[in-house]
């Protein structure tokens, strides 16, 4: 019965990681075509989708990742993580309100991170790590797929993403962007050569390392995909269908990979004996009071913005929620993964 299951569990997570392939292919057919035949989207219409895409689609998943790494942990620990976290968040919200360009590169920062290195524990829990044989090679991964997040689209839509950049600093500072707005012809082209450089030099030392397990393969598939995404897909459109359709996604095909059989230790849920309506009503309460501290948390920073919907209302909901979701994005990595050693929200054993 546990290798039927075990197979079966394998199957799913392998058509999960094919899915999030062929969403980003998708979208880069849809959106190739749609730029041959001249038709633009307008920023209206990328709000819109960036916003089903990350409050209601990925928002949950989020709080999902931290639910599970939670959940079988000793009560004290939970404290500890929760604290941490929360400090961690008003730490951000505090940088941003007195240093708010200082606080955009972080944000920044955090995209490239969260992206990259969530992909790097799929990679070793679904296709294999055997080409990336030591720190400075995972770190390249790192750069090289989270990179494409925010360097891509610098490139590739510099207006859009100078016009959102100036949107979410102008929520603390209107015209703050402006003090260093001179500098992007310079920056724009060193940030793709740099970040070109990485990519060429993660492909390469993969290949030159590849164990003839096919990961090198998939690595580089997928990394080309990436950059292809955010190359030709418009940049708010991009960002807002990327983390659910890529990367939630993949981090289900991790956790179906790594498939940790239930019950062992301390079980948020009431423990092994628990009964399985006990169990889901545990699980509602424990999602439902997530919930509640997530809108918690987004209401104070609504309340301590100066101007916390700067621009039309839909385009400064986007640059609300960019920031906000980078403020609990922050803890997200550092709290979640970096400091939990024994075991994390991408857990790969």
């Amino acid at each position: 019965m546990r290798s039927v299951r075990t197979h079966a569990t394998t199957r799913v997570g392998a058509g999960a990681v094919t899915l999030s392939r062929a969403a980003l292919a998708g979208l880069v057919c849809l959106f190739t075509v749609t730029r041959g035949l001249g038709t633009t989207v307008s920023l209206r219409t990328q709000a819109a989708v960036y916003l089903v895409g990350m409050v209601a689609l990925n928002l949950p998943h989020g709080g999902y990742e931290h639910f599970a790494n939670l959940r079988r942990r000793a009560m004290e620990f939970r404290g500890r993580y929760v604290a941490g976290y929360l400090l961690l968040a008003g730490a951000f919200v505090g940088l941003f309100l007195v240093a708010p360009v200082v606080g955009l590169a972080l944000a920044i920062t955090v995209a490239v991170l969260k992206g990259g290195g969530g992909d790097l524990y799929v990679l070793r829990a679904t296709t294999g790590t055997g080409h990336l044989r030591s720190r400075p090679q995972r770190l390249l991964a790192v750069i090289a797929r989270g990179g494409a997040v925010m360097a891509v689209p610098i490139v590739a839509f510099p207006a859009t993403f100078h016009t959102f950049s100036s949107l979410m600093v102008s929520m603390v500072d209107p015209g703050g962007l402006a003090g260093v707005a001179g500098y992007f012809d310079v920056t724009r082209p060193l940030i793709g050569g740099l970040y070109g450089a990485a990519v060429l030099a993660h492909l390469g030392l993969g290949f030159a390392r590849r164990p003839g397990t096919g990961s090198w393969a998939a690595d580089a598939l997928e990394t080309l995909l990436l950059v292809s995404y955010f190359a030709v897909v418009p940049v708010v459109v991009a960002v807002g269908l990327y983390f659910p359709c890529w990367y939630s996604v993949r981090q289900v095909a991790r956790e179906l990979a790594v498939d940790d059989a239930p019950g062992h230790g301390t079980d948020l849920l009431g423990g092994r004996e628990a009964s399985t309506g006990t169990v889901a009503l545990r699980a509602w309460g424990v999602l439902v009071a997530g919930a509640l501290a997530t809108a918690a948390v987004a209401v104070a920073f609504w309340v301590l913005v100066p101007t916390p919907l700067p621009g039309p209302p839909r385009l400064g909901a986007v640059a609300f929620w960019s920031v906000f979701i980078s403020v609990v994005a922050l803890p997200h990595v550092v709290v979640g993964n970096v400091l939990d050693r024994e075991r994390g929200i991408w857990h790969v054993p």
